[in-house]
């Protein structure tokens, strides 16, 4: 299967990709530990128990917070 290249903006900057990508493939390719963050893509929260299906498509704005433990 071929690769597709997609382009997202990624907390607000524009990061390449290739297709097919999931939720799940996005935060283990920017190796962030999934446990601590929340996703939203275009302003719609994405359910942790979909980040494994949920398909990131061209030109999604994806916005990953993560969160931080300490005062």
């Amino acid at each position: 299967m071929a690769s597709i290249p997609l382009t997202i903006q990624l907390n607000g900057v524009t990061k390449a990709f290739e297709a097919p990508l999931t939720v799940a493939d996005l935060i283990h390719r920017i190796e962030i530990p999934s446990p601590s963050v929340a996703v939203a893509v275009n302003s719609e929260i994405v359910p942790r128990s979909e980040f494994q299906s949920y398909q990131v498509k061209d030109r999604d704005r994806v916005e990953i917070i993560r969160a931080v433990a300490g005062g």
